[in-house]
């Protein structure tokens, strides 16, 4: 494979060059690479950024999806480490954001006036009949579409969001490597995502 000169260190050639074997030919081991010399500077920027080892954790992964799932948008002008850092950050901002304006704030909340007592109609955190009912059919709903993926990333998604394993747990129980669940657990999460997309309407 061809070096390119525009990245100085050995380290960034190199990543480079695994970065060609993951998107020209796929190679597995190329993609893990990449993630085991990584996951850990990545979940450390993370988990500075949300102070929330499980949020951390999870915005890690995310991270390694839509990079390798953007591969063929990588150029070398820059470093791929620079560029890997880029979208977790970038990706982990959006999450704040959108964190904090789900985060109900007393302020926000109209209040009533009875004689000198301000009463604050805080709403109940337990969901109505309607909510209930929309929760149901959603989860509904996200069980067939799981149930319509291959069998290897069907199972993986059951036993990571249904059965609440933890990554560790899965690669145990099926007996494979850590790097190749977190891979597979990619692709799938982009398989459900481009599939529950043409569904928005239904959900």
């Amino acid at each position: 494979m061809e070096v390119n000169h525009n990245l100085k260190s050995e380290k960034a050639q190199r990543d480079y060059l695994l970065v060609q074997r993951a998107r020209e030919n796929g190679d597995q081991r190329a993609y893990a690479d990449l993630m085991r010399m990584y996951k850990e500077p990545i979940y450390l920027l993370l988990l500075k950024m949300t102070n929330n080892p499980t949020e951390a954790d999870d915005l890690t992964i995310e991270t390694f999806g839509k990079a390798f799932a953007s591969l063929h948008l990588y150029t070398p002008t820059h470093a791929f480490s620079t560029w890997l850092y880029t979208i977790a950050t970038n990706n982990c901002v959006d999450y704040i954001r959108k964190r904090r304006l789900q985060t109900v704030y007393l302020d926000d909340i109209c209040s009533t006036t009875v004689g000198d007592i301000h009463e604050f109609p805080i709403p109940s955190e337990a969901p109505g009949p309607e909510e209930s009912f929309i929760h149901e059919q959603r989860v509904s709903l996200l069980r067939d579409v799981v149930r319509s993926l291959k069998p290897r990333y069907r199972r993986l998604v059951e036993m990571r969001y249904f059965d609440e394993m933890t990554y560790e747990e899965i690669a145990e129980e099926l007996n494979i490597p850590l790097g190749t669940v977190k891979i597979q657990l990619f692709r799938a999460r982009d398989l459900l995502r481009n599939i529950l997309s043409g569904k928005k309407e239904s959900i």
